[in-house]
């Protein structure tokens, strides 16, 4: 069992030689350049401070143009997702921008709620799962405000035009609504069908499990993305659509595990055809028709026949008329309320790691505050921009990055602000700087910095005008980011070295308590119109599955890295994993049978002796798992859990 689970090990991670530091540092990965993306936010940049020279006032158009960060936000998310998202960006940053020009006459006060708007802002993008830059920028806008010329009357003056100018990035990042409003949906869906070919295509093979891994997590993905997408008041007919690919899409999944999971011959080649072609046809306008092009095999088993019944279904779906697709859509999201208090446990690692961040940023700002430096905020910048690594390895990726990064953005920011720009080179400037910067930000981050750096100080000294000398001002920022950075990887060592790793055994034990309390929910009578997709025990397992996965992410990146505790959790995590997924499916389902009082109390003891194992570091007893008609997946996956437990411990 342990042999098969492992080929899901992440081997970069696990490897006795991994890649040195300063090489992982430096390499370039091969992502594609996001030009539309890149030329969206050095628009979003530029744009207010021409409408501001337009108007006369070039200080009002750069505050505009501190709105613009809004647009870094913007990543490929549904348009429901992403407008909201931005909106409560542009929120987040009008407020910081006002406190910041309220608190700049008070040093003290000011690093003190640095640090408390980076913990706050890392918590909920944690908590909430949402990609993008996080922390940085609101403590970036912050930090600029405070470095303003002090004026508190300007408060909302101030705050009022980063508003106008987040405005305006959020209409720039919602056009693509006008062109392809489910284009984030339909990109998800389509991954689901390609990594579905490729598990089909791997039954019978080595690579079995690690495909049935891809295919789970990118149907957790799906559903994630198209509840994010959902509108209960308008559900247009490609939504549904979508909707009822997906669902057909974890049938079949299902039914490949169900019947070939221990399959030694492959299935027919044409399986995965098939649902490539699907998966080609999403989209657009007339179909592939797969079931046209490719032709069953004459004498196939009837389990394999049945799955080529199903893949003819998921084509029917795409081509039948939306008055055909009854399906009614139901989606559970968990609330916002219960997301957070999941999250808010002195065990989850978003909490714990929002109050590092939250600690060391202060730290960082009283510190350079005392040194009286000419922009003190510029320490804790730096010092913001390491932290933002998820795991300490990217932490020190990040300073390595940040370090060369900056000395040659600097440079860069000397050499313009030595040519005393103004108006439209200005603008020019920011849009150019802007543009390249989210070219490269994909590629590598100090790349980036390159050009991040003098953007930034482009517009903190534009707004702050007065001559300076090259060598002092180049001098001085290299000053601040070192200490910056090296105050941020002192504090990230001697806080939490290790502290994911020592927390993975009780979170595990959590998470197979959880769950056995769902399977008792599901399998148990609850009364008539009992939802167990709603269930408080159901949002109860979801959240100990993404507090448990963030934490072994979170492990794999430590210092030293214990490879041995890894390597002996991976198969624990992957198994408990699969257990959620074929337990989240079984909610969906309202025909379940109902279990003897026997056999669920089999089922909670021989999860509670797991538990009880894992919290103590001990080997669990072997306990017998009753059957459970119609859900031997479950049984198997619940004798897996307990085998894997069971090996010799590291």
């Amino acid at each position: 069992m342990r042999e098969n689970q492992n080929n899901t090990t992440n081997k970069e991670q696990l490897s006795p030689n991994p890649p040195s530091i300063i090489k992982q540092a430096v390499t370039v990965n091969r992502k594609p350049f996001p030009w539309l993306k890149a030329f969206c936010a050095g628009l979003a940049a530029s744009l207010p401070i021409i409408i501001g020279i337009l108007l006369g006032h070039l200080d009002y158009g750069l505050l505009a143009g501190i709105g613009g960060f809004t647009y870094l936000y913007v990543f490929n998310i549904p348009y429901a997702q992403r407008a909201k998202k931005l909106f409560f960006v542009i929120l987040g940053l009008t407020l910081v921008t006002i406190l910041g020009t309220l608190l700049a006459p008070y040093p003290l006060m000011t690093a003190f709620f640095m640090g408390i708007i980076g913990a706050i802002a890392l918590f909920i993008f944690g908590a909430l799962k949402i990609i993008g830059p996080s922390a940085i920028f609101f403590v970036l806008v912050f930090a600029l405000t405070t470095g303003m010329p002090v004026a508190p009357e300007l408060a909302f003056v101030r705050g009022g035009l980063v508003f106008l100018g987040g405005c305006l990035s959020w209409i720039i990042a919602m056009l693509g609504w006008l062109i392809n409003p489910h284009g984030p949906e339909i990109g998800i869906v389509r991954r689901v069908y390609f990594e579905l070919a490729n598990f089909t295509d791997s039954v019978g093979t080595d690579n079995y499990q690690q495909a049935r891994h891809r295919v789970m997590s990118v149907l957790n993905e799906a559903d994630e993305t198209l509840a994010a997408g959902y509108i209960p008041w308008r559900v247009t007919n490609q939504f549904s659509r979508l909707f009822v690919l997906k669902t057909h899409a974890n049938g079949i999944f299902l039914h490949v595990m169900e019947h070939f999971k221990n399959a030694t011959e492959h299935l027919p080649a044409e399986i995965g055809e098939s649902l490539r072609n699907i998966a080609n046809s999403l989209g657009e306008k007339t179909s592939n028709e797969a079931w046209k092009k490719i032709i069953q095999p004459e004498s196939v088993q009837p389990t394999v026949a049945l799955l080529f019944s199903k893949i003819y279904d998921a084509d029917a779906i795409l081509n039948e008329p939306q008055s055909k697709i009854n399906q009614v859509i139901q989606i559970a999201k968990p609330s916002v309320t219960n997301i957070f208090m999941g999250a808010f446990d002195k065990n989850s690692i978003v909490f714990i790691s929002a109050i590092r961040f939250g600690i060391i940023t202060i730290i960082a700002a009283i510190i350079a505050y005392q040194l009286d430096l000419t922009r003190s905020y510029w320490v804790p910048l730096s010092c913001v921009a390491v932290l933002s690594g998820p795991t300490i390895v990217a932490t020190l990726h990040r300073s390595i990055q940040r370090s060369f990064g900056t000395i040659i953005g600097i440079l860069i920011a000397s050499i313009i602000l030595a040519l005393n720009p103004s108006g439209y080179i200005i603008a020019l400037f920011i849009l150019l700087l802007t543009f390249i910067t989210e070219l490269f930000i994909v590629k590598n981050y100090g790349l980036a910095a390159m050009f991040f750096t003098p953007n930034a100080l482009l517009i903190t000294e534009s707004t702050i005008p007065g001559e300076f000398s090259f060598a002092y001002f180049a001098s001085a920022r290299l000053t601040d980011v070192l200490i910056g950075s090296a105050i941020g990887l002192i504090g990230v060592f001697l806080i939490g070295r290790q502290s994911a790793s020592s927390r993975l055994p009780h979170v595990i034990a959590k998470t197979i308590r959880s769950q056995a309390q769902f399977i008792v929910v599901l399998f148990s009578d609850q009364g008539k119109n009992f939802q167990a997709v709603n269930s408080r025990e159901r949002m109860k397992m979801r959240t100990n599955l993404i507090n448990l996965k963030t934490l072994y992410d979170t492990a794999t990146g430590e210092i030293p890295v214990n490879n041995k505790a890894l390597d002996y959790y991976w198969p624990v995590v992957f198994s408990i994993q699969h257990l959620g997924f074929l337990l989240e499916n079984c909610a969906e389902n309202d025909q379940r049978p109902i279990f003897t009082d026997k056999a669920l109390a089999q089922i909670l003891y021989a999860c509670e002796t797991m538990a009880n194992a894992v919290n103590r570091r001990r080997f669990p007893e072997k306990k017998p798992i009753p059957e459970m008609e119609a859900y031997t997946s479950i049984q198997h996956e619940l004798q897996a859990l307990q085998n894997t437990l069971m090996i010799k411990e590291y």
